[in-house]
């Protein structure tokens, strides 16, 4: 009989964003789309409302007939009520209005003689089904039958001629046709919810994404840009401060080391362009290349049995690897290398060692940020990293960073 409302279209799943999250202003609200279902709704109303003032009779301007056309214009407007949005109708002001309806309905039944006067009853209690909640729905349905059931079965009016008490009766049972309809439209509306707190939730895991991945791109740009920058601003003045003295030999050496700098930079670039590919070479194949282009031959040793590590853990690594090669090569120029790639259970361990200095070192030192960001990184991971002098062996006196990362 079509008791119920249009409900909130459901988003589709293929809105969900695969790019970073939207402006905020495109967060997606609830939505009500006109149906068929709300025409026929306010169709059957009207239809309610014609068959009312076209069958019912007396109708008239004094005695029963006024008392019939004022009855009957209550009816017609508690009726057309059931369209108002609930957000709008207080529940308690919607209990009222729905009551003083049933109430209205069945005094319509006594006081008219013919028509159909019924066909308000029916509708109304199939709304309150939808409209009040299932106990207090069960309560005024039964009030409306008692009352509508009571003026025929006693005869309190000229309507119980042609109608019998048991459709009195009756006019109590649309009520579970709108208790279901409400729990129906309830259901699809906790989807709907649901749909738009998932995409909610995946619009800020985007925007979460895109903030770590901006994170860890600067990181990426302080480890190849701000080491190697500063070293070569530095030669470059001093350079440029030997050029007044005369000092020409030492201004070709800082020029030289100004140049080398500049390639060591542009390798560097290299490796993170590669590192940020998503098509980057596996771990080992990658951290080899790595080393051999640093100078350090058949300086990696393995242990463990080599597997396939997820990207991220590759690109981590890799980075770090590189920033430990960088400062073995700025802080123990002529220093010998060892990497150790040890692949455990359920962690991968990437170990960087360095004996001491074999060639005077450069001045200036570097800025520290170095291994801040590899911290960063292996916390990312939800790994430990240890970075600290070697003080026995063969490297005594040199450094060491070891990386613990375990698998995703």
């Amino acid at each position: 009989m079509g008791y119920g409302h249009a409900v909130p279209e459901a988003p589709s799943a293929s809105k969900t964003p695969n790019a970073p999250g939207p402006a905020p202003h495109q967060e997606p609200g609830p939505r009500v789309v006109p149906t068929q279902d709300t025409r026929l709704h306010w169709l059957l109303t009207l239809a309610v409302i014609v068959s009312g003032v076209w069958t019912i009779r007396p109708l008239g301007l004094s005695g029963r007939g006024l008392a019939v056309a004022a009855l009957l214009l209550v009816n017609c407007v508690v009726l057309a009520a059931r369209h108002l949005p609930e957000a709008k109708v207080p529940p308690r002001v919607a209990l009222i209005w729905l009551t003083c309806g049933v109430v209205a309905a069945a005094a319509l039944i006594g006081v008219s003689s013919s028509g159909s006067s019924y066909l308000f009853a029916y509708f109304l209690v199939g709304h309150i089904g939808h409209r009040l909640e299932t106990r207090k729905a069960l309560t005024l349905a039964a009030l409306c039958s008692l009352l509508c059931g009571g003026v025929l079965y006693f005869r309190l009016g000229p309507g119980h001629t042609f109608l019998p008490w048991t459709l009195g009766l009756s006019t109590g049972a649309p009520v579970l046709v709108g208790i279901l309809n409400r729990s129906r439209q309830r259901a699809v509306q906790a989807v709907v919810e649901a749909a738009e707190s998932a995409e909610r939730a995946a619009r800020a895991e985007a925007q979460a994404a895109v903030l770590t991945e901006r994170g860890r791109i600067a990181r990426d740009v302080h480890d190849v840009l701000a080491h190697s920058l500063a070293g070569i601003n530095m030669q470059l003045e001093l350079a440029d401060a030997l050029i007044d003295t005369g000092d020409l030999e030492r201004v070709r050496e800082a020029n030289q080391k100004a140049h080398s700098m500049v390639k060591e930079s542009l390798k560097q670039a290299q490796w993170t362009v590669h590192a940020l590919r998503e098509d980057s070479l596996p771990l080992l194949e990658s951290l080899t290349a790595m080393i051999e282009s640093s100078g350090h031959h058949d300086a990696l040793t393995v242990t463990g049995t080599v597997r396939e590590v997820p990207a991220r853990l590759t690109q981590n690594l890799l980075r770090i690897a590189q920033e430990a090669l960088t400062n073995a090569t700025r802080h123990a120029p002529g220093a010998a290398v060892r990497v150790e790639l040890a692949f455990a259970g359920a962690s991968t361990t990437l170990t960087i060692r360095n004996g001491p200095a074999t060639r005077p070192v450069s001045a200036g030192g570097g800025s520290g940020m170095g291994l801040i960001g590899m911290r960063e990184r292996v916390a990312l991971l939800r790994g430990t990293i240890t970075a600290g002098p070697v003080t026995e062996g063969p490297d005594q006196g040199g450094w060491q960073v070891e990386a613990v990362i375990p698998d995703e």
